[in-house]
C-alpha cells in the first residue's frame, strides 16, 4: 500500500536555549519518521556556554560554538542563522514576510514575546504562533488562539532575560528543573495535532509540578 505524502510545514523557532534546543530535536525526530514533515529554521545569536550544559541540549564539545550551528549539525535543521545584524528578527513585518506556517517563541524575554503578539491573534492572525515558557516548576504554552482579554497580563512583568530554571537557581546540576523539556514535549504534540486538525488544540496550557 502506497503511503500518502504529507505536506511539509515551515516552522520558525525563535530561541535555541532550554526549550528551543529540545523542541527542535523532538520535531526533527518526528519529521524523520514522517517523511521530512517539518522544514525548521532557528533564530538565535547566542553561543554555547558551560553553564548551558546542565539543562540545554548541548554537550562539552559544543562550548564556544553558535547554538544554531550545533543544532543544525546534530539534527539536520536549516542552516544556522547567526549573524545578529543581518538576520535578527526585529519587526512583526519580518515575521509575516517569511510565510512560516508556525512561529514558535522559546526565548526568555518579554520584548521578543511582545513582538510576536503584535503580529495578531485569533483565527484571522496573519502569523500563527506559539509562546512557550518555563521557569522552575512552572510551564506555559500559549497560542495565537488565546483570549485577547488575557494578553495584557501575559505581556506584563519585568524587562530583561530570565532563565527557564527560575530566579532562585544557583547553577547546581542537582537542582535542575526539567519543566522546559516537558513544555518542549507538550509543544511538539500540540504542533502535530494542530497541523492535523486546527480546531483540536488548546489555546493555552499551564503546568505546575
Amino acid at each position: 500500500m502506497k503511503t500518502k505524502k504529507l505536506k511539509q510545514r515551515k516552522l520558525l523557532i525563535i530561541g535555541a536555549g532550554g526549550i528551543g534546543s529540545y523542541l527542535a530535536s523532538f520535531l526533527e525526530r518526528i519529521s524523520e519518521e514522517r517523511q521530512a514533515l517539518y522544514d525548521i529554521t532557528i533564530y538565535d545569536d547566542d553561543k554555547v556556554e558551560e553553564k548551558n550544559l546542565s539543562y540545554q541540549n548541548f554537550s562539552v564539545e559544543d562550548i564556544g560554538k553558535a547554538k544554531v550551528k550545533v543544532l543544525g549539525n546534530k539534527i539536520g535543521i536549516q542552516p544556522a542563522i547567526t549573524d545578529k545584524r543581518e538576520h535578527q528578527v526585529l519587526t512583526a513585518k519580518q515575521l509575516s514576510e517569511k510565510k512560516y506556517d508556525l512561529v514558535i517563541c522559546c526565548v526568555d524575554n518579554l520584548a521578543a514575546r511582545r513582538l510576536l503578539y503584535k503580529t495578531g491573534h485569533g483565527e484571522d492572525s496573519p502569523v500563527k504562533w506559539l509562546d512557550l515558557r518555563a521557569q522552575g516548576r512552572n510551564g506555559v504554552l500559549i497560542s495565537y488562539k488565546v483570549n485577547p482579554i488575557l494578553i495584557p497580563d501575559l505581556l506584563a512583568g519585568a524587562e530583561g532575560s530570565f532563565s527557564c530554571q527560575g530566579g532562585d537557581w544557583n547553577g547546581s546540576a542537582k537542582d535542575i528543573s526539567t519543566m522546559h523539556i516537558a513544555i518542549a514535549g507538550i509543544a511538539s504534540q500540540w504542533i502535530q495535532r494542530w497541523f492535523n486538525d486546527n480546531n483540536d488544540v488548546a489555546d493555552k496550557m499551564v503546568v505546575n509540578v
